[in-house]
């Protein structure tokens, strides 16, 4: 059965809306909650960018039934990976085992903050995979020491460690990725409804493997005023159509403000639905369970319709989208 989820943004949203948020999610019945990992907004029009291991530590405690997830956390600059096997264990006990971690190699965006650069593309992805390692030899709660190509870590030990682990989620956009961390991965997180990331995920972790969930995420810009929603969705959400070669590169908001400021508002509402009409939606999220995506999360663009969307649209979108679903 697909589940439907739902985006604590936390580029657009304040925390304690965006606890808020959640309980109000879980309320009317998303199955899941995904929360960005950014350190800066996509567009200033967006506004926030508060931290995200803050944030669903409180939503943990504030929920009692939806699972959690970072959608992505990048474990190779910003954070050590060390530290994130520590945070993501400390997260699954804090939300008795409803939490999984999601696994990116980042944005340039978030990343350069640190001041070391940004790594091409294949060292990013080789870093990723040391970094998996790590994370993968803390949460057996035995005491690590690493010495690899990127990281050291030096007698460390999670001493708070769920008995079963941390299930991981790995961000792939191809062929060569799929092969990759597909064996390294509990579950696969994409952005794209492309059924042939889903077929190689499978086909690379083998019949013998355990069931995995395939993960995806929609942009919607529901509004009772049609043009308010495509407003909406210009000002704060044309960075999305500069694909992943663009988006992962970018250093900061005005950079892309600049790559997007010719990207009109009939390009933006051409690919994510704007407006009062649920149907649309449905045929929007459609490509990704006919894809064979399992978890679908959608993303309701801007802050200030989020609890309005919650409370009027958010529960009969779900009945149909459940529907179209099965």
């Amino acid at each position: 059965m697909t589940r439907f989820g739902y985006t604590l943004m936390t580029e657009q949203s304040g925390p304690k809306d965006l606890v808020r948020y959640a309980v109000a999610a879980e309320r009317v019945g998303f199955d899941f909650e995904v929360s960005s990992d950014h350190y800066s907004p996509w567009l200033t029009s967006q506004g926030h960018a508060s931290y995200a291991w803050s944030v669903l530590g409180a939503v943990a405690q504030a929920t009692e039934r939806v699972d959690l997830a970072t959608y992505v956390t990048c474990p190779t600059m910003r954070y050590h990976p060390a530290v994130v096997a520590q945070k993501a264990a400390t997260m699954q006990l804090l939300s008795d085992g409803r939490f999984m971690l999601g696994l990116g190699s980042g944005e340039n965006l978030n990343e350069h903050i640190i001041g070391e650069g940004w790594p091409p593309i294949a060292q990013r992805q080789d870093m990723l995979e040391e970094a998996v390692q790590i994370i993968r030899a803390l949460h057996t709660g035995e005491l690590v020491t690493w010495q690899g190509d990127y990281f050291r870590v030096d007698s460390a030990r999670v001493w708070d460690v769920p008995d079963d682990g941390v299930p991981i989620g790995l961000a792939v956009s191809g062929e060569k990725s799929i092969e990759r961390f597909a064996p390294m991965g509990d579950h696969l997180i994409a952005v794209e409804p492309d059924a042939d990331l889903v077929r190689g995920w499978s086909d690379a972790r083998g019949p013998e493997a355990a069931s995995s969930r395939t993960i995806g995420q929609i942009p919607i810009s529901w509004d009772p005023d049609a043009a308010a929603a495509a407003d909406r969705a210009h000002d704060q959400f044309r960075w999305f159509g500069g694909g992943w070669a663009v988006n992962a590169d970018l250093p900061t908001p005005a950079g892309f403000a600049g790559a997007s400021q010719f990207v009109r508002q009939e390009d933006v509402s051409s690919s994510i639905p704007c407006g009062p009409d649920l149907d649309a939606i449905v045929e929007a999220v459609r490509s990704f369970w006919e894809a064979g995506f399992s978890d679908i999360a959608l993303v309701q663009v801007g802050d200030e319709m989020q609890q309005e969307f919650l409370d009027q649209a958010a529960a009969p979108l779900l009945e149909k989208l459940r529907a179209a679903a099965s």
